[in-house]
Protein backbone atom coordinates (compact mmCIF):
# COMPACT_ATOMS: atom_id res chain seq x y z
CA UNK A 1 0.00 0.00 0.00
CA UNK A 2 0.93 3.58 -0.98
CA UNK A 3 2.44 5.57 2.17
CA UNK A 4 1.04 8.80 -0.19
CA UNK A 5 -1.19 9.01 -3.55
CA UNK A 6 -0.36 11.73 -5.99
CA UNK A 7 -3.58 12.46 -7.49
CA UNK A 8 -4.05 15.55 -9.79
CA UNK A 9 -7.05 17.17 -11.71
CA UNK A 10 -7.42 17.39 -15.60
CA UNK A 11 -10.33 19.18 -15.89
CA UNK A 12 -13.45 20.87 -14.24
CA UNK A 13 -16.07 20.37 -16.83
CA UNK A 14 -16.46 20.27 -20.86
CA UNK A 15 -15.07 23.28 -22.03
CA UNK A 16 -11.88 23.37 -19.56
CA UNK A 17 -8.64 24.68 -20.46
CA UNK A 18 -6.34 21.90 -21.39
CA UNK A 19 -3.14 23.52 -20.76
CA UNK A 20 -2.70 22.53 -16.99
CA UNK A 21 -3.89 19.20 -17.61
CA UNK A 22 -0.63 18.78 -20.07
CA UNK A 23 1.37 20.68 -17.34
CA UNK A 24 0.22 18.44 -14.34
CA UNK A 25 0.64 15.29 -16.16
CA UNK A 26 4.33 16.29 -17.54
CA UNK A 27 5.44 18.07 -13.86
CA UNK A 28 3.39 16.69 -11.30
CA UNK A 29 4.31 13.76 -10.89
CA UNK A 30 1.61 11.86 -10.45
CA UNK A 31 -0.07 8.37 -9.87
CA UNK A 32 -3.33 9.80 -11.33
CA UNK A 33 -4.71 12.05 -13.44
CA UNK A 34 -9.08 12.65 -13.12
CA UNK A 35 -10.21 14.28 -16.00
CA UNK A 36 -14.29 15.55 -14.67
CA UNK A 37 -16.13 16.65 -17.71
CA UNK A 38 -19.77 16.97 -17.21
CA UNK A 39 -22.40 19.34 -16.42
CA UNK A 40 -25.90 17.90 -15.29
CA UNK A 41 -27.38 18.33 -19.10
CA UNK A 42 -24.17 17.27 -20.67
CA UNK A 43 -25.50 13.55 -21.29
CA UNK A 44 -29.28 14.95 -23.11
CA UNK A 45 -27.52 17.70 -25.16
CA UNK A 46 -25.19 14.77 -26.52
CA UNK A 47 -28.36 12.63 -27.10
CA UNK A 48 -29.56 15.57 -28.73
CA UNK A 49 -26.90 16.27 -31.02
CA UNK A 50 -26.60 12.60 -31.77
CA UNK A 51 -30.22 12.75 -33.08
CA UNK A 52 -29.19 15.68 -35.09
CA UNK A 53 -25.71 14.70 -36.30
CA UNK A 54 -25.23 10.95 -37.01
CA UNK A 55 -21.19 11.67 -36.94
CA UNK A 56 -21.15 12.68 -34.08
CA UNK A 57 -19.42 9.69 -31.70
CA UNK A 58 -21.07 10.60 -28.55
CA UNK A 59 -18.25 11.30 -26.20
CA UNK A 60 -16.18 14.02 -25.10
CA UNK A 61 -15.46 16.60 -28.02
CA UNK A 62 -12.32 18.01 -26.66
CA UNK A 63 -11.33 14.20 -26.05
CA UNK A 64 -8.99 13.91 -28.59
CA UNK A 65 -6.80 17.28 -27.53
CA UNK A 66 -7.16 16.58 -24.27
CA UNK A 67 -5.37 12.77 -24.67
CA UNK A 68 -2.88 14.15 -27.35
CA UNK A 69 -1.89 16.53 -24.68
CA UNK A 70 -1.25 14.08 -21.37
CA UNK A 71 -0.72 11.02 -22.99
CA UNK A 72 3.15 11.56 -23.60
CA UNK A 73 4.16 12.19 -20.04
CA UNK A 74 1.55 10.07 -18.49
CA UNK A 75 2.81 6.88 -20.56
CA UNK A 76 6.39 7.79 -19.48
CA UNK A 77 5.49 8.26 -15.96
CA UNK A 78 2.86 5.39 -16.11
CA UNK A 79 0.63 7.61 -14.50
CA UNK A 80 -3.15 6.17 -14.73
CA UNK A 81 -6.37 8.23 -16.05
CA UNK A 82 -9.56 8.13 -14.39
CA UNK A 83 -11.69 10.21 -16.85
CA UNK A 84 -15.99 10.86 -17.62
CA UNK A 85 -15.15 11.61 -21.06
CA UNK A 86 -17.44 8.90 -22.17
CA UNK A 87 -20.51 10.68 -21.73
CA UNK A 88 -23.00 8.52 -23.94
CA UNK A 89 -20.80 6.76 -25.59
CA UNK A 90 -18.11 5.02 -23.41
CA UNK A 91 -16.93 1.88 -25.43
CA UNK A 92 -16.30 5.06 -28.30
CA UNK A 93 -14.18 7.00 -26.05
CA UNK A 94 -12.34 4.03 -25.12
CA UNK A 95 -11.34 2.91 -28.72
CA UNK A 96 -10.59 6.37 -29.48
CA UNK A 97 -7.88 6.23 -26.66
CA UNK A 98 -6.65 3.53 -27.64
CA UNK A 99 -6.40 4.81 -31.56
CA UNK A 100 -4.01 7.62 -29.77
CA UNK A 101 -2.17 4.89 -27.52
CA UNK A 102 -1.18 3.13 -30.66
CA UNK A 103 -0.08 7.02 -32.39
CA UNK A 104 2.35 7.59 -29.45
CA UNK A 105 3.87 3.79 -29.81
CA UNK A 106 2.30 2.37 -26.60
CA UNK A 107 1.15 -1.26 -27.39
CA UNK A 108 -0.31 -3.38 -24.26
CA UNK A 109 -2.65 -0.42 -22.33
CA UNK A 110 -5.02 -1.58 -21.31
CA UNK A 111 -8.42 1.00 -21.30
CA UNK A 112 -11.57 0.07 -19.40
CA UNK A 113 -15.13 1.29 -20.53
CA UNK A 114 -17.73 1.64 -17.41
CA UNK A 115 -21.04 1.23 -19.08
CA UNK A 116 -24.61 1.03 -17.59
CA UNK A 117 -25.89 5.26 -16.58
CA UNK A 118 -27.78 5.12 -19.35
CA UNK A 119 -31.17 4.10 -18.30
CA UNK A 120 -33.38 6.21 -20.52
CA UNK A 121 -35.61 3.02 -21.82
CA UNK A 122 -36.44 1.92 -18.00
CA UNK A 123 -36.25 5.25 -15.91
CA UNK A 124 -40.11 5.47 -15.84
CA UNK A 125 -40.21 1.76 -14.27
CA UNK A 126 -37.49 2.49 -12.67
CA UNK A 127 -38.68 6.08 -10.73
CA UNK A 128 -41.63 7.15 -9.62
CA UNK A 129 -42.05 10.60 -8.04
CA UNK A 130 -39.81 13.64 -9.88
CA UNK A 131 -37.64 15.36 -6.80
CA UNK A 132 -38.03 19.30 -7.65
CA UNK A 133 -42.03 19.08 -7.77
CA UNK A 134 -43.50 15.63 -6.57
CA UNK A 135 -45.38 14.62 -9.56
CA UNK A 136 -45.36 11.70 -11.23
CA UNK A 137 -42.03 10.74 -13.70
CA UNK A 138 -44.42 9.44 -16.16
CA UNK A 139 -45.37 13.28 -16.91
CA UNK A 140 -42.23 13.61 -18.29
CA UNK A 141 -42.54 10.65 -20.68
CA UNK A 142 -43.54 12.77 -24.12
CA UNK A 143 -40.33 14.92 -23.69
CA UNK A 144 -38.10 12.68 -22.17
CA UNK A 145 -34.70 12.78 -24.23
CA UNK A 146 -32.09 11.15 -21.86
CA UNK A 147 -32.02 9.37 -18.03
CA UNK A 148 -29.10 8.81 -16.65
CA UNK A 149 -28.24 7.35 -13.31
CA UNK A 150 -25.29 8.26 -10.93
CA UNK A 151 -22.45 5.84 -10.28
CA UNK A 152 -19.92 5.37 -7.62
CA UNK A 153 -16.27 4.57 -7.83
CA UNK A 154 -16.96 1.01 -7.72
CA UNK A 155 -16.84 -0.41 -11.37
CA UNK A 156 -13.73 2.06 -11.75
CA UNK A 157 -12.31 0.63 -8.92
CA UNK A 158 -12.74 -2.95 -10.74
CA UNK A 159 -11.16 -1.68 -14.09
CA UNK A 160 -8.15 -0.62 -11.73
CA UNK A 161 -7.93 -3.91 -10.17
CA UNK A 162 -8.20 -5.56 -13.41
CA UNK A 163 -5.43 -4.03 -14.82
CA UNK A 164 -6.98 -0.97 -16.59
CA UNK A 165 -4.23 2.09 -16.96
CA UNK A 166 -7.15 3.96 -18.60
CA UNK A 167 -10.57 4.44 -17.37
CA UNK A 168 -13.43 5.97 -19.18
CA UNK A 169 -16.61 6.38 -18.12
CA UNK A 170 -20.21 7.97 -18.73
CA UNK A 171 -21.94 9.81 -16.11
CA UNK A 172 -20.24 9.35 -12.56
CA UNK A 173 -20.60 11.50 -9.81
CA UNK A 174 -17.96 14.01 -9.82
CA UNK A 175 -15.90 13.33 -6.67
CA UNK A 176 -16.40 9.23 -7.50
CA UNK A 177 -13.31 9.97 -10.15
CA UNK A 178 -10.87 10.63 -7.45
CA UNK A 179 -12.41 8.33 -4.71
CA UNK A 180 -11.41 5.40 -6.93
CA UNK A 181 -7.59 5.39 -6.83
CA UNK A 182 -8.20 5.92 -3.07
CA UNK A 183 -10.23 2.82 -2.60
CA UNK A 184 -8.08 0.66 -4.94
CA UNK A 185 -4.66 1.95 -3.90
CA UNK A 186 -5.82 1.61 -0.16
CA UNK A 187 -7.78 -1.19 -0.64
CA UNK A 188 -10.56 0.83 1.09
CA UNK A 189 -14.13 -1.26 0.93
CA UNK A 190 -17.07 -0.27 -0.65
CA UNK A 191 -19.19 0.34 2.72
CA UNK A 192 -16.36 1.75 4.49
CA UNK A 193 -17.53 4.98 4.89
CA UNK A 194 -14.91 6.12 7.66
CA UNK A 195 -12.45 6.05 4.51
CA UNK A 196 -15.16 6.70 1.91
CA UNK A 197 -16.15 9.99 3.91
CA UNK A 198 -12.67 11.53 3.88
CA UNK A 199 -12.26 10.26 0.52
CA UNK A 200 -15.43 11.92 -1.67
CA UNK A 201 -14.11 14.75 0.73
CA UNK A 202 -11.07 15.46 -0.98
CA UNK A 203 -12.86 14.64 -4.15
CA UNK A 204 -15.18 17.26 -3.58
CA UNK A 205 -12.72 19.32 -3.41
CA UNK A 206 -10.45 18.34 -6.60
CA UNK A 207 -13.43 18.19 -8.80
CA UNK A 208 -13.84 21.78 -9.53
CA UNK A 209 -10.40 22.02 -10.91
CA UNK A 210 -8.74 25.26 -10.59
CA UNK A 211 -11.31 26.84 -8.49
CA UNK A 212 -9.32 25.54 -5.11
CA UNK A 213 -6.41 26.84 -6.99
CA UNK A 214 -7.80 30.38 -7.39
CA UNK A 215 -9.91 30.64 -10.19
CA UNK A 216 -13.63 31.62 -9.84
CA UNK A 217 -12.17 33.04 -6.82
CA UNK A 218 -10.10 36.24 -7.13
CA UNK A 219 -11.99 39.88 -6.86
CA UNK A 220 -9.39 42.33 -7.15
CA UNK A 221 -8.32 44.55 -4.10
CA UNK A 222 -10.59 41.95 -2.01
CA UNK A 223 -9.13 38.41 -2.87
CA UNK A 224 -6.43 38.55 -5.15
CA UNK A 225 -4.26 36.10 -6.41
CA UNK A 226 -1.07 35.86 -8.24
CA UNK A 227 -1.12 35.54 -12.15
CA UNK A 228 -4.62 34.33 -12.59
CA UNK A 229 -3.57 33.46 -16.22
CA UNK A 230 -1.59 31.19 -15.52
CA UNK A 231 -3.83 28.99 -13.18
CA UNK A 232 -2.69 25.46 -12.36
CA UNK A 233 -4.87 22.59 -11.52
CA UNK A 234 -4.47 20.66 -8.29
CA UNK A 235 -2.70 18.30 -6.46
CA UNK A 236 -4.43 16.25 -4.07
CA UNK A 237 -1.39 14.04 -1.97
CA UNK A 238 -3.57 11.31 0.20
CA UNK A 239 -2.70 9.59 2.90
CA UNK A 240 -4.31 6.17 3.65
CA UNK A 241 -6.40 7.61 6.42
CA UNK A 242 -8.01 9.84 3.74
CA UNK A 243 -6.20 12.98 5.02
CA UNK A 244 -4.29 14.80 2.28
CA UNK A 245 -2.33 18.06 1.41
CA UNK A 246 -3.74 20.16 -2.10
CA UNK A 247 -1.44 21.85 -3.55
CA UNK A 248 -0.25 22.67 -7.23
CA UNK A 249 2.54 22.79 -9.28
CA UNK A 250 5.64 25.11 -8.43
CA UNK A 251 6.12 28.26 -10.05
CA UNK A 252 2.10 28.51 -11.32
CA UNK A 253 0.00 31.22 -10.85
CA UNK A 254 -3.44 31.36 -8.71
CA UNK A 255 -3.07 30.23 -4.94
CA UNK A 256 -3.73 27.38 -2.56
CA UNK A 257 -4.97 28.86 0.91
CA UNK A 258 -7.70 28.30 3.55
CA UNK A 259 -10.00 30.58 1.92
CA UNK A 260 -9.68 28.93 -1.16
CA UNK A 261 -10.37 25.76 0.29
CA UNK A 262 -12.96 26.98 2.11
CA UNK A 263 -14.87 28.24 -0.81
CA UNK A 264 -14.69 25.02 -3.03
CA UNK A 265 -15.57 23.02 0.41
CA UNK A 266 -18.90 24.76 0.71
CA UNK A 267 -19.54 24.87 -3.33
CA UNK A 268 -22.55 23.00 -4.22
CA UNK A 269 -23.21 21.62 -0.93
CA UNK A 270 -26.64 22.20 0.33
CA UNK A 271 -26.01 20.40 3.60
CA UNK A 272 -22.46 20.53 5.23
CA UNK A 273 -23.23 17.54 7.10
CA UNK A 274 -25.05 15.24 4.66
CA UNK A 275 -22.98 15.84 0.89
CA UNK A 276 -24.92 12.63 -0.16
CA UNK A 277 -22.61 10.99 -2.91
CA UNK A 278 -23.37 7.25 -4.64
CA UNK A 279 -20.27 6.18 -2.20
CA UNK A 280 -21.09 7.86 0.99
CA UNK A 281 -22.98 10.81 2.86
CA UNK A 282 -19.82 13.54 3.64
CA UNK A 283 -19.76 15.39 6.20
CA UNK A 284 -17.58 18.40 5.98
CA UNK A 285 -18.22 20.24 9.78
CA UNK A 286 -15.90 18.05 11.38
CA UNK A 287 -13.26 18.70 8.68
CA UNK A 288 -10.02 20.62 10.42
CA UNK A 289 -8.15 23.00 7.26
CA UNK A 290 -4.04 23.54 8.18
CA UNK A 291 -1.78 26.11 6.22
CA UNK A 292 1.25 24.03 6.11
CA UNK A 293 3.38 25.58 3.61
CA UNK A 294 2.77 28.01 0.28
CA UNK A 295 0.11 26.66 -1.71
CA UNK A 296 -0.26 24.14 0.75
CA UNK A 297 -3.08 23.03 2.50
CA UNK A 298 -3.54 19.78 4.90
CA UNK A 299 -7.27 18.86 4.87
CA UNK A 300 -8.06 16.38 7.36
CA UNK A 301 -11.25 14.92 9.67
CA UNK A 302 -13.62 14.90 7.09
CA UNK A 303 -16.65 12.40 8.35
CA UNK A 304 -18.61 9.45 6.32
CA UNK A 305 -22.42 8.33 7.23
CA UNK A 306 -23.86 5.26 5.69
CA UNK A 307 -24.17 5.28 1.80
CA UNK A 308 -27.93 5.70 0.80
CA UNK A 309 -30.15 3.13 -0.58
CA UNK A 310 -30.54 4.93 -3.70
CA UNK A 311 -29.07 6.52 -7.01
CA UNK A 312 -29.90 9.90 -8.05
CA UNK A 313 -30.67 10.02 -11.64
CA UNK A 314 -30.92 13.27 -13.94
CA UNK A 315 -33.77 13.22 -16.88
CA UNK A 316 -32.80 15.61 -19.54
CA UNK A 317 -36.51 16.98 -21.00
CA UNK A 318 -37.03 18.73 -24.27
CA UNK A 319 -38.77 22.09 -23.18
CA UNK A 320 -38.87 24.56 -26.24
CA UNK A 321 -36.22 26.48 -27.64
CA UNK A 322 -34.84 29.81 -27.01
CA UNK A 323 -33.88 32.37 -29.86
CA UNK A 324 -31.48 35.51 -29.20
CA UNK A 325 -29.18 37.99 -30.58
CA UNK A 326 -27.99 41.22 -29.83
CA UNK A 327 -27.16 44.68 -31.06
CA UNK A 328 -25.46 47.79 -29.71
CA UNK A 329 -25.26 51.47 -29.25
CA UNK A 330 -22.57 54.21 -28.45
CA UNK A 331 -21.52 57.64 -27.71
CA UNK A 332 -24.01 60.35 -25.93
CA UNK A 333 -27.14 58.97 -25.90
CA UNK A 334 -26.87 55.01 -26.48
CA UNK A 335 -29.56 54.46 -23.67
CA UNK A 336 -32.20 56.46 -25.09
CA UNK A 337 -31.48 55.06 -28.35
CA UNK A 338 -31.82 51.57 -27.01
CA UNK A 339 -34.99 52.28 -25.32
CA UNK A 340 -36.62 53.05 -28.12
CA UNK A 341 -35.14 49.90 -30.00
CA UNK A 342 -37.28 48.03 -27.28
CA UNK A 343 -40.32 49.69 -27.72
CA UNK A 344 -39.98 48.93 -31.95
CA UNK A 345 -39.27 45.71 -31.04
CA UNK A 346 -41.87 45.09 -28.68
CA UNK A 347 -44.43 46.62 -31.30
CA UNK A 348 -42.49 44.25 -33.89
CA UNK A 349 -43.05 41.07 -31.94
CA UNK A 350 -46.55 41.97 -32.04
CA UNK A 351 -47.16 42.51 -35.48
CA UNK A 352 -45.78 39.08 -36.28
CA UNK A 353 -47.74 37.60 -33.48
CA UNK A 354 -44.55 36.10 -31.73
CA UNK A 355 -46.06 33.14 -29.72
CA UNK A 356 -43.67 33.13 -26.10
CA UNK A 357 -43.44 31.75 -23.12
CA UNK A 358 -41.49 34.39 -22.35
CA UNK A 359 -39.75 37.70 -24.01
CA UNK A 360 -36.98 39.25 -22.70
CA UNK A 361 -35.48 42.94 -24.04
CA UNK A 362 -32.25 42.98 -21.54
CA UNK A 363 -29.60 46.00 -21.72
CA UNK A 364 -26.47 44.44 -21.27
CA UNK A 365 -24.03 46.70 -18.63
CA UNK A 366 -27.38 48.50 -17.02
CA UNK A 367 -30.31 45.91 -15.67
CA UNK A 368 -29.45 42.38 -17.22
CA UNK A 369 -28.72 41.08 -13.95
CA UNK A 370 -30.51 42.36 -11.60
CA UNK A 371 -33.72 43.48 -13.74
CA UNK A 372 -35.69 45.75 -11.64
CA UNK A 373 -33.37 45.40 -8.96
CA UNK A 374 -30.94 47.64 -10.34
CA UNK A 375 -29.95 51.15 -8.98
CA UNK A 376 -32.28 53.95 -10.78
CA UNK A 377 -29.67 56.40 -10.10
CA UNK A 378 -27.03 54.50 -12.36
CA UNK A 379 -24.59 57.15 -14.82
CA UNK A 380 -25.53 57.44 -18.46
CA UNK A 381 -23.56 54.81 -20.13
CA UNK A 382 -21.85 55.53 -22.93
CA UNK A 383 -22.03 52.00 -24.70
CA UNK A 384 -24.81 49.68 -24.45
CA UNK A 385 -25.69 45.93 -25.40
CA UNK A 386 -29.36 45.08 -26.21
CA UNK A 387 -30.22 41.67 -25.63
CA UNK A 388 -33.41 40.14 -27.02
CA UNK A 389 -34.23 36.77 -26.09
CA UNK A 390 -37.89 34.60 -26.40
CA UNK A 391 -38.47 31.21 -24.67
CA UNK A 392 -40.62 29.46 -27.00
CA UNK A 393 -42.60 25.68 -27.85
CA UNK A 394 -41.24 26.34 -31.35
CA UNK A 395 -38.08 26.62 -33.51
CA UNK A 396 -40.18 28.72 -36.39
CA UNK A 397 -41.35 31.18 -32.98
CA UNK A 398 -37.95 31.33 -31.98
CA UNK A 399 -36.67 32.43 -35.51
CA UNK A 400 -38.51 35.62 -35.58
CA UNK A 401 -35.69 36.87 -32.67
CA UNK A 402 -33.43 37.02 -35.09
CA UNK A 403 -35.58 37.79 -38.07
CA UNK A 404 -36.55 41.31 -36.53
CA UNK A 405 -33.34 42.20 -34.84
CA UNK A 406 -31.71 41.47 -38.20
CA UNK A 407 -34.45 44.33 -39.41
CA UNK A 408 -33.25 46.85 -36.85
CA UNK A 409 -30.19 47.04 -39.30
CA UNK A 410 -32.06 49.56 -41.74
CA UNK A 411 -35.15 49.55 -39.73
CA UNK A 412 -34.30 50.47 -36.62
CA UNK A 413 -33.26 53.70 -34.33
CA UNK A 414 -30.30 55.39 -35.79
CA UNK A 415 -26.26 54.28 -35.16
CA UNK A 416 -27.54 50.66 -34.35
CA UNK A 417 -24.58 48.17 -34.16
CA UNK A 418 -26.02 44.86 -36.03
CA UNK A 419 -23.60 41.73 -35.57
CA UNK A 420 -23.73 39.46 -38.65
CA UNK A 421 -25.93 36.54 -37.97
CA UNK A 422 -23.00 33.98 -38.75
CA UNK A 423 -23.86 32.13 -35.53
CA UNK A 424 -26.79 29.87 -33.93
CA UNK A 425 -29.29 31.99 -32.66
CA UNK A 426 -31.54 29.11 -31.64
CA UNK A 427 -31.08 26.74 -29.47
CA UNK A 428 -33.51 23.99 -27.98
CA UNK A 429 -33.96 23.89 -23.64
CA UNK A 430 -32.87 20.92 -21.71
CA UNK A 431 -35.04 20.62 -18.77
CA UNK A 432 -33.51 18.41 -15.89
CA UNK A 433 -35.38 17.09 -13.63
CA UNK A 434 -34.06 14.88 -10.71
CA UNK A 435 -35.70 11.47 -9.06
CA UNK A 436 -33.89 8.58 -7.36
CA UNK A 437 -33.79 5.11 -8.26
CA UNK A 438 -33.05 1.76 -6.25
CA UNK A 439 -29.67 1.28 -5.76
CA UNK A 440 -29.47 -2.87 -6.89
CA UNK A 441 -31.55 -1.99 -10.09
CA UNK A 442 -28.70 -0.44 -11.80
CA UNK A 443 -25.87 -2.70 -12.60
CA UNK A 444 -22.42 -1.19 -14.46
CA UNK A 445 -20.76 -3.42 -17.07
CA UNK A 446 -17.13 -3.04 -18.30
CA UNK A 447 -15.54 -3.82 -21.29
CA UNK A 448 -11.97 -3.98 -22.03
CA UNK A 449 -9.94 -2.76 -25.00
CA UNK A 450 -6.04 -2.68 -25.69
CA UNK A 451 -3.43 -0.67 -27.76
Amino acid sequence: MKNTLRIGAGSAWWGDRIEPAVLNAERGDLDYLCFETMAEATVSAAQVRARRDPSFPGYDTNLDDRMRGVLPACLGRGTRIVTNQGWINPDGAARRIVHWLREFGATGVRVAAVNGSLITDRVLDLADTILETGGPTSSLAPTLVSAEAYLGAEPIVEALRNGAQIVVTGRVADPSLFLAPMMHEFGWDALDHAHLGPGSGIGHLMECGAQVTGGYFCDPGFKDVPEPWNLAFPIAEVAPDGSAVLTKVAGTGGAVNLMTVKEQMLYEVHDPASYITPDVVVDFTTASLEQVGPDRVRVSGIGGKPRTPTLKVSMGCMEGFIGEDMFFYAGPGALRRARLAKRILEERFRIVNLDADELRIDFLGLDAIHGAMSPSDQPEPYEIAVRVAARTRTREEANKVGREVDGMAVSGVGHTGKRVPHHDRVREIIGVWSALVPRERIRPSINYFES
